[in-house]
């Protein structure tokens, strides 16, 4: 998803950009991980979109499924019918949409692995290190060092603008769940 990027902070750990030019690169690089960070969180709303997709298709089959009972319960047979002909429609549109999410998680994951592991090759060129390896980041880390940890200037305007994404990430998480909660408690309450 990112080959330019990572391909240019190799550049940079490799010492093929000019002493120079590496302030500039390291600029412009930084700009760029936060349009890539922009197109992870992208990734993770549609994961949250087709979950709740799925939600929806399988609170549907729930509920066209009780209307037929009910239906065949007082020998209403178009109502049988047309339930019928929906449950058929939710039951073919759940294991898709369930292969979608597999797929979108799959694919959100492994983003949000590349965007970290750049951020830290980024941080760790930003000081000049050879490596990663022997540079800051140690192998186990699961997280990068910070800015400061790094000797990286303050970058306040930066540093606002991820914040405010990761908080409204966090507010994203925070509703997908309430979200799936309150589907999960509705459908409870349909069959009891």
């Amino acid at each position: 998803m990112f080959e330019s990027l990572k391909s240019t902070i190799g550049d940079l750990l490799g010492g093929r950009v000019q002493p120079g030019d590496r302030r500039a690169v390291i600029n412009d690089m930084k700009q760029a991980l936060v349009l890539a960070k922009l197109g992870v969180e992208d990734l993770e709303q549609g994961v949250a979109a087709t979950r709740r997709k799925l939600d929806a298709e399988r609170t549907g089959l729930e509920t066209v499924t009780r209307r037929k009972g009910l239906a065949a319960g007082i020998s209403d047979a178009e109502t049988v019918a047309i339930a019928e002909k929906y449950e058929a429609q939710h039951r073919e549109r759940i294991p898709v949409l369930e292969r979608k999410l597999e797929a979108q998680e799959a694919e959100a994951s492994l983003a949000r692995r590349d965007y970290d592991e750049m951020l830290t090759q980024l941080k760790a060129a930003s000081v000049g290190a050879g490596s990663v390896g022997a540079g800051g980041a140690t192998a186990g880390t699961t997280r990068g060092a910070t800015d400061a940890e790094l000797g990286l200037p303050d970058d306040g305007a930066l540093n606002a603008e991820l914040d405010a994404m990761h908080r409204q990430r966090a507010r994203d998480d925070k509703a997908a769940d309430a979200d799936a909660r309150l589907a999960e408690l509705k459908r409870r309450m349909g069959q009891s």
